[in-house]
């Protein structure tokens, strides 16, 4: 995927918005004209927090490089990318880590699309920012899923359950996603402060 995109696009991607492509790229797809959801819990952080150290040392900013520290920088790129000119929603989980994600991505399923692309992605606080005792950061990480309501994948079942706990927020929840689609057999139950969320796989 990278090796095909232009060469002045492909310079604005910062190695968190490399990962976000080359996770996508695993999907496999012949094509990306679907609805995106992407979900971040920091966003590009670090990069937003290097401009205000920049701005206190009495520094210019680039107008590019603060476009590009938005919220939405890399699903914007990515769109730019491909001429994906589909809906396209970006959030900020927070505390309810990865379950908003598939909420948003199963609500643009059930309006009629037939497939939506779900991205997910973080990369480690600064140490600026104290993670400790909190449960907030881990290491860079991208998932992309493809969900549609048939097809030949894994049969999915997702459900909000009354557990509530504290298993962390998106960056620690990610691996645990990914190991639960490995190795399906358990299931995998994710706690909140409030509740909890369950994925199955179904026979």
């Amino acid at each position: 995927m990278l090796a095909k995109l232009p060469r002045l696009l492909k310079r604005r991607l910062t190695p968190l918005a490399r990962t976000v492509f080359t996770a996508i790229d695993q999907c496999a797809l012949e094509t990306y004209d679907m609805p995106l959801v992407f979900s971040s819990t920091h966003g590009e952080l670090a990069k937003s927090f290097n401009m205000m150290r920049q701005i206190e040392a009495g520094e210019e900013i680039s107008p590019t490089h603060f476009s590009l520290s938005v919220h939405n920088a890399i699903a914007g790129l990515f769109s730019m990318a491909f001429n994906n000119q589909q809906q396209c929603s970006v959030i900020a989980p927070g505390m309810e880590g990865i379950a908003p994600g598939f909420i948003e991505a199963l609500g643009l399923l059930q309006e009629g699309y037939t497939r939506v692309l779900l991205v997910f992605y973080d990369e480690p606080l600064v140490p600026f920012y104290p993670a400790e005792p909190f449960r907030l950061s881990a290491d860079e990480m991208a998932l992309a899923l493809c969900l549609s309501m048939d097809g030949k994948g894994l049969k999915l079942h997702f459900s909000q359950c009354a557990q509530s706990g504290e298993d962390g927020e998106q960056p620690l929840q990610l691996p645990c996603l990914v190991n639960f689609l490995n190795n399906p057999e358990q299931g995998l139950l994710l706690r909140t402060a409030y509740k909890g969320w369950c994925w199955q796989i179904d026979a």
